[in-house]
């Protein structure tokens, strides 16, 4: 898998942005990405040092629509942390 297939797109909530001042980024990311695929995609596109990685499963939430039953898509969400000497990552401080 290449890169920017295994990172999807930046998760930017509150709670996310105010991890940015420790150096924590979310990501959502492929549901088949495992920790190292995921790190080392990180550290090519962004050219930063990462140094801890935590993933969550996060399952689709059931909808309904009138008597239909169905679900949200799933997702996989990637907490980055970048060691002290790493730089920090553009898109989160644009804003």
């Amino acid at each position: 898998m290449d890169a920017r297939d295994i990172i999807r797109r930046p998760i930017i909530t509150e709670a996310s942005m105010a991890q940015t001042e420790r150096k924590r980024y979310v990501f959502e990311v492929d549901t088949r990405a495992t920790k190292p695929e995921i790190k080392k995609a990180i550290e090519e596109i962004f050219e930063v040092k990462v140094s801890g990685l935590n993933t969550a499963n996060v399952r689709g939430k059931k909808k309904r629509q009138g008597r239909y039953v169905g679900y949200t898509r799933k997702l996989k969400k990637a907490t980055v942390t970048l060691s002290k000497d790493s730089k920090d990552i553009q898109i989160f401080n644009e804003g």
